[in-house]
């Protein structure tokens, strides 16, 4: 499947899809990866903001909370001044600048906003005009069918272009974006102009998503992209198990005009060779997914707002599905199979990230020795003793090498004597949101507040907790 960068082979009918996203991993003309460029994003060094003074010996929640905090100011004080959306990245690269702004990662980061306003760390109302100037940014940006693009410049709305034919509509981070902001708009209920106007336009944009437009003249499964002038030529039908689940969610959940019907989902996303699992690793038994489960970003990014706890289908129980794909994961690198160093019971975590020599998305099956801080902090709700564990090592162990005023750095490779210089939306958002869902559940609680969500999941035969009573169950 497609995330940001250069990602993981599908087994799809047979046949080795290799999706190369030639986002911060960019190709020469050989073919050949250059590094990751390590220049910070003008305007906003993170040189130049203090790291919080803190000692090391700070209890459970005192720690929670300097992670949570000092991972907000990605969001908050990194966020790109005019749109005030959330930049790709930390560090330029290449010919991309540093006015290139993420769609996904941005709804990460307005939940993370939400987390912070709640814990007090932001004033309400600063934080209701912020997410406002945001939402008038977006209401005037390129959309194409009322779905986004992967990326925005973020001084003037228009559209930077993913990859050469992938320069439309990217269906994937638009849900992600809007699971952040139906967040929002249940999260900012006042009776004062700023909010009410903050969810009015919300709903604006969300009631305009043409979800229906992306079954490609009415096939039963979601394609990824479309393009005003490549049409269908990236041709991705998504079928799962991946990141994408909330992407279905969404999709059912929308009204009759845009919506579409169950059978999308369960011919098209649970339709596949690599859906169904159900063999154990290293003892532990995998419901769904690629064997070994894949990188954890998994069991992350549709997982911000929709809450797994009880949530279960014909297919499988999710809270299931994600405790036991994080701990093979974890397994893994306890028992670390290929000898890497610093591997073991506080040092584990393999998504996708900056590594030594590009980007990967990494798993147990594809492991290179880079450590991701986002995979384990980002577990909380699932393992939280052994997320607890990670944290203190990364936090107290590793500490200046890999802390900086964003929070931890996007990942290291003791092997390779290397540490990223770089922070990525995509992985700063899930640690704070994760952490918070793990100490209040407030994302998840909102998020399943939404009455379109309810009935999206009803209409896919999802139970959870609260679910109304149907007839005759």
């Amino acid at each position: 499947m497609k995330k940001r960068h250069q990602y993981y082979a599908l087994q799809l009918a047979g046949v080795t899809l290799i999706c190369c996203l030639l986002a911060y991993t960019p190709v020469n003309a050989q073919g050949k990866k250059k590094p990751v460029a390590a220049t910070t994003a003008k305007g906003a060094s993170p040189a130049s903001i203090p790291v919080e003074p803190a000692g090391k010996d700070l209890n459970d929640s005192a720690l929670l909370d300097l992670v949570q905090r000092q991972t907000l100011r990605y969001f908050w004080d990194f966020a790109h001044p005019v749109s005030g959306m959330a930049r790709e990245r930390s560090n330029v690269a290449f010919n991309y600048g540093s006015e290139v702004v993420t769609t996904g990662g941005t709804g990460f980061g307005v939940m993370a906003i939400i987390a912070g306003v709640d814990r007090k760390w932001i004033a309400r109302d600063t934080a209701a005009k912020m997410l406002l100037k945001m939402v008038n940014f977006l209401l005037k940006a390129d959309a194409y069918h009322g779905v986004f693009p992967h990326w925005l410049n973020g001084a003037t709305g228009k559209t930077i272009p993913f990859s050469r034919k992938d320069d439309g509509a990217d269906l994937v981070e638009s849900s992600f974006l809007f699971q952040g902001l139906l967040c929002v708009r249940q999260y900012f209920d006042g009776d004062d102009p700023v909010e009410r106007e903050l969810r009015n336009r919300i709903n604006w944009m969300w009631n305009d998503i043409e979800w229906n437009w992306f079954t490609r003249e009415g096939r039963d499964v979601l394609y990824w992209h479309w393009s005003p002038n490549n049409g269908w030529a990236m041709d991705f039908a998504v079928h799962g198990f991946n990141e994408c689940l909330i992407m279905y969610v969404l999709a059912a959940s929308a009204g009759d005009r845009y919506g579409v019907s169950p059978a999308v989902y369960h011919r098209g996303w649970a339709e596949s060779n690599f859906f169904k699992n159900g063999k154990s690793f290293y003892d532990i038994t995998l419901p769904l997914g690629f064997d070994y489960g894949g990188p954890l970003f998994f069991s992350h990014y549709s997982f911000l707002g929709l809450n797994p706890r009880g949530l279960k289908d014909r297919y499988a129980d999710y809270w299931e599905q994600n405790r036991n794909h994080t701990l093979i994961n974890r397994e893994h690198c306890v028992r670390n199979p290929n000898k890497f160093k610093g591997y073991g019971a506080d040092c584990w975590g393999l998504t996708a990230s900056d590594t030594y020599n590009g980007y990967d998305a990494h798993s147990p099956t594809n492991d290179n020795g880079t450590i991701t801080p986002t995979a384990a902090l980002s577990a909380f709700p699932y393992t939280p003793e052994y997320s607890m564990q990670a944290l203190r090592h990364f936090y107290k162990d590793l500490g200046t090498q890999i802390w900086s005023p964003y929070g931890f750095v996007d990942a290291f490779n003791q092997s390779q004597h290397w540490v990223a210089q770089s922070h990525l939306a995509i992985d700063q958002g899930p640690i704070v949101v994760m952490i918070e869902n793990y100490r209040s559940g407030l994302l998840w609680r909102l998020f399943m507040s939404c009455p379109e969500v309810q009935r999206g999941l009803m209409r896919l035969d999802f139970d959870f907790p609260g679910r109304p009573a149907a007839p005759g169950r």
